[in-house]
C-alpha cells in the first residue's frame, strides 16, 4: 500500500465509529448537531442516545433517570466512597480519587446489578422454552446458587431490612407498565424471586437497590454489562462529592479506621533470627 489515500482510508476505517462525527466547526452526536441537543435534552437522555443510538421516549428517560438518582451514594462506609476519601487524603487530585474508587466497582462491590440482569434473562429464556414463571425462577435460582454460592444478587441488604430505594423504583416501573412504556415481564420475574426466597426462608428477603435498578435496566433493554456501566456513572457522582468534601478537611493519609483503633494481630509470637539457614 503506497497510495496516501489508501493509508488515509485505512486509518479512517481503523477508528471508525457510529457515535460521533467531528469536523472543523461541526460536532454531530449520532447524527444530531450538538448545539441542538444542548439545553434541549437531559443528561439521562444523552446517556441513552450515546449507548443506544436513538433518543428515548419520555417514560423511558424517566425510568433511567430514577435508577441513576437512586444509586448515587450509600455513605462513607461503602468501599468505593471510602477509597475516594482515603485517596484524596493521600494527595491524589479529584480525578485520581475517582479513578481509584471506580476501579473497585467489580463483581463483589458494584456488580450485583449486572448479575441480576443476567439472572433475569436466564429465567426469561427458561420461560420462553415453556417453563412456568415459578418453575423457571426455582430452576435458575438453584443453578445460580450452585455456581456462585448462596448470595443472590439484588435481594436482601446487610444494612436495610427493607431498602427504601427499591419500593419507589418498583412503583415507577409499575406506572410505566400501566402506561405501556415497558412490558413488566422483568418486574414479574424479580417478584417471583422474592416469592421463592420468602417461601424458602420463611421470611421476606426483599429486593435491594441492585435488584430494583436491574429490573429497570432489563425492562429498558440494556445489556447486563451496561447495567454495571450505568451504575458506575451514577456512583461516580457520590464518589466525586465525597472526594470534594474530604478535600476540604485537614486530614492526611486517612486510613480505613481511626488511628486510635488498633487492629488485631493474628500471626506468630515474637521470634528472633539466629543467622542460620534452614
Amino acid at each position: 500500500m503506497t497510495n496516501p489515500q489508501d493509508f488515509q482510508a485505512l486509518a479512517a476505517d481503523y477508528w471508525s465509529t457510529s457515535i460521533i462525527d467531528i469536523h472543523p466547526g461541526s460536532i454531530r452526536v449520532r447524527g444530531y448537531p450538538i448545539e441542538e441537543l444542548i439545553g434541549a435534552i437531559s443528561f439521562p437522555q444523552m446517556i441513552w442516545l450515546m449507548l443506544r443510538g436513538e433518543l428515548p421516549g419520555t417514560g423511558e428517560a424517566r425510568l433511567l433517570e430514577a435508577a441513576l438518582v437512586a444509586s448515587i451514594d450509600h455513605g462513607p462506609h461503602a468501599p468505593s466512597i471510602a477509597i475516594s476519601r482515603m485517596a484524596v487524603s493521600c494527595g491524589l487530585p479529584l480525578n485520581g480519587a475517582m479513578a481509584s474508587a471506580l476501579n473497585t466497582l467489580d463483581d463483589v462491590h458494584g456488580g450485583a446489578g449486572q448479575q441480576s440482569v443476567e439472572l433475569f434473562h436466564q429465567i426469561e429464556q427458561a420461560m420462553e422454552r415453556g417453563a412456568a414463571l415459578g418453575a423457571a425462577v426455582e430452576t435458575c435460582v438453584d443453578a445460580f446458587i450452585a455456581g456462585h454460592g448462596k448470595y443472590l444478587p439484588g435481594f436482601g441488604h446487610r444494612f436495610h431490612p427493607v431498602d427504601p430505594r427499591a419500593g419507589r423504583l418498583l412503583a415507577m416501573v409499575d406506572e410505566a407498565v400501566a402506561a405501556g412504556v415497558v412490558s413488566g415481564r422483568y418486574a414479574a420475574i424479580a417478584r417471583g424471586i422474592e416469592a421463592l426466597l420468602k417461601a424458602r426462608k420463611d421470611r421476606p428477603i426483599p429486593m435491594n437497590i441492585d435488584g430494583a435498578t436491574a429490573v429497570i435496566y432489563a425492562e429498558l433493554g440494556f445489556a447486563p454489562e451496561l447495567a454495571r456501566g450505568i451504575f458506575c456513572l451514577s456512583r461516580a457522582v457520590g464518589i466525586l462529592s465525597h472526594a470534594w468534601e474530604q478535600r476540604g478537611r485537614a486530614e492526611r493519609n486517612k486510613g480505613p479506621m481511626p488511628r486510635q483503633m488498633p487492629y488485631r494481630y493474628t500471626g506468630a509470637a515474637e521470634r528472633h533470627y539466629d543467622g542460620e539457614e534452614r
